[in-house]
């Protein structure tokens, strides 16, 4: 495939994905534009050293991506407010199985996985996960227990491990 054809197909396949990305962590639309078009003009500059033995193409855009927002907020000589711009949060040791897996999968298998859970885990993880919500907040946001909120945290946790393994 020649690499205009290649960079078509990447932007078809990612745009909308990298905006998202871009979207969560970022309050300024025009911002999010800017930055949409930095990362796939950085993908334009950098197509022919990228190898798909070192990575695949979405995680390599996801990283572009990722470096382009952590750009933005040392530009600005502020932290990024929903701290993701550095690594994902540490996870009990239990879960250290889980935090590797989530580091080296597409965010298309992590969304994937979302969308197989209920609409009480979904809000649990990605209050604790994307919003850095402690197990008591969410208790409280939610209306539920504190132990049951750690209840259903583990449990989820253990089942996204299994669907993430799968694929």
């Amino acid at each position: 495939m020649k690499n205009n054809e290649l960079l078509q197909e990447l932007y078809q396949c990612f745009s909308g994905k990298v905006e998202t990305y871009i979207r969560s962590r970022v309050e300024t639309p025009q911002d999010v534009e800017d930055m949409v078009s930095q990362v796939f003009l950085k993908v334009c500059q950098n197509i022919d050293s990228f190898s798909e033995e070192k990575a695949a193409h979405s995680t390599w855009i996801y990283a572009i991506t990722h470096n382009v927002v952590i750009d933005y907020y040392r530009k600005r000589g502020r932290e990024s407010p929903m701290k993701l711009c550095g690594e994902l949060p540490q996870l009990p040791e239990q879960d250290r199985n889980l935090e590797r897996i989530l580091r080296e999968e597409s965010l298309d298998a992590l969304a994937n996985a979302l969308e197989n859970l209920e609409e009480r885990e979904r809000d649990l993880v990605l209050l604790h996960y994307y919003k850095n919500k402690s197990l008591k907040e969410i208790a409280v946001i939610m209306g539920m227990s504190y132990s049951n909120t750690r209840v259903i945290h583990k449990k989820t946790l253990g089942r996204m491990r299994k669907w993430l393994e799968q694929d």
